[in-house]
């Protein structure tokens, strides 16, 4: 069951950044990226949605015989990995915003979150944020349209550009210190954000920690792969081919499928 892939699934491209952090810790796992990107982004989507949504993907992945999923969307996560969790008997690691780290790092008491629309509006999300806000000025703000920008190779685009100095400018203005990204997309911005941030705010994403915690429960669950074969990895999305083979800038097989 060892060399079963493990499955990695998001509301489209975005989780492959999640995926690039898994492949460099585990590089002999195999791995099977689906791309929901028809159905991008689940943000504006009800709870109830985005679970059928969820149950779909989960599914096709356990049909690849999948020994272990990640949930790469942070929307995705906080509205139905309890539910899958509690449907599916397989191991299930979850995304969400890294706000604790920014909470305890920052220096100014001011952090900005950067997230859809599903994430910030969520009932994990407002846990986190009561558990480590206290004392702390938290700016949150809607990504609204950077999702379809990047699902529609908009990546480097100059509408993209003005949505983040849009964005970003409130954040600056309250003098924040850290940069939470709340999306699995997010960290392609990065060389942007980096143009537009003063050089003292930090960037946090979750991509590290969930990579991570995927190594610690195969471990637990005795699914580690310690064959020294070179990893197979297939990528499936329901969008266009192209823009994912763009942001993965590689060799690797996208596959289009309807699903």
């Amino acid at each position: 069951m060892s060399k079963q892939p493990i499955g990695i699934f998001d509301s489209g491209v975005g989780g492959t950044s999640i995926w690039r952090e898994i492949h460099a810790l585990l590089p002999f796992e195999n791995t099977i990226y689906l791309a929901d990107s028809k159905n991008a982004p689940y943000g504006p989507k009800g709870k109830k949605q985005i679970i059928t949504l969820c149950e779909k993907n989960v599914e096709f992945l356990l049909e690849e015989n999948c020994k272990l999923i990640v949930v790469a969307c942070n929307t995705a996560t906080t509205n139905a990995i309890k539910h899958i969790r509690d449907n599916y008997n397989i191991p299930f690691i979850g995304i969400e915003p890294a706000i604790k780290p920014a909470a305890l790092q920052t220096k100014t008491n001011a952090i900005g979150i950067l997230a859809t629309k599903g994430t910030l509006s969520s009932e994990l999300f407002h846990k986190t944020t009561n558990l480590f806000g206290n004392g702390i000025t938290i700016i949150e703000q809607e990504g609204e349209g950077i999702v379809q920008l990047i699902e529609t190779g908009k990546l480097h685009s100059e509408e993209m550009k003005g949505l983040l100095n849009m964005y970003l400018k409130p954040m600056i203005k309250a003098n924040i210190d850290h940069l939470v990204l709340g999306c699995t997309h997010y960290p392609y911005l990065m060389p942007i954000l980096l143009e537009i941030l003063p050089k003292h705010v930090k960037i946090i994403d979750s991509g590290e920690a969930v990579a991570k915690q995927t190594k610690a429960i195969l471990e637990k669950h005795q699914l580690l792969n310690t064959s020294k074969v070179k990893a197979k990895h297939q990528f499936y999305t329901n969008g266009n081919p192209k823009v994912m083979t763009e942001l993965l800038d590689s060799n690797y097989n996208v596959e289009y499928l309807e699903f």
